[in-house]
């Protein structure tokens, strides 16, 4: 059997009651920000990058070599691919982050 609280008017109003009738319920609670820089160690992302990176730096071996021209067509290869290879690796990476 339940026990009833008793209250008269009075005492309701003017003292606190010092037991909670309501329980606190657990909940779950979702970050809309699930960000972590450590996704970022994703081996395609970091293989897409070394492989970016390490023409820049043959372009720049081939620019102090005195090679010119050679360095100009990895130049104007590398306009292009660099902006591509970037939003690529974004969506890549948008696409398997698990939210």
């Amino acid at each position: 059997m339940r026990k009833t609280q008793w209250f008269n008017f009075r005492n309701f109003c003017h003292k606190p009651s010092l037991t909670s009738s309501i329980k606190p319920r657990p909940f779950k609670a979702y970050s809309f920000v699930p960000f972590s820089p450590v996704a970022m160690l994703d081996p395609t992302i970091l293989t897409i990058g070394g492989i970016v990176l390490g023409i820049a730096f043959i372009e720049r071996i081939l620019e102090r070599w005195g090679v010119i021209d050679l360095a100009d067509q990895f130049e104007k290869v590398m306009r292009f691919i660099l902006p591509v290879t970037f939003y690529g690796a974004l969506f890549y990476f948008f696409a398997t982050f698990m939210f």
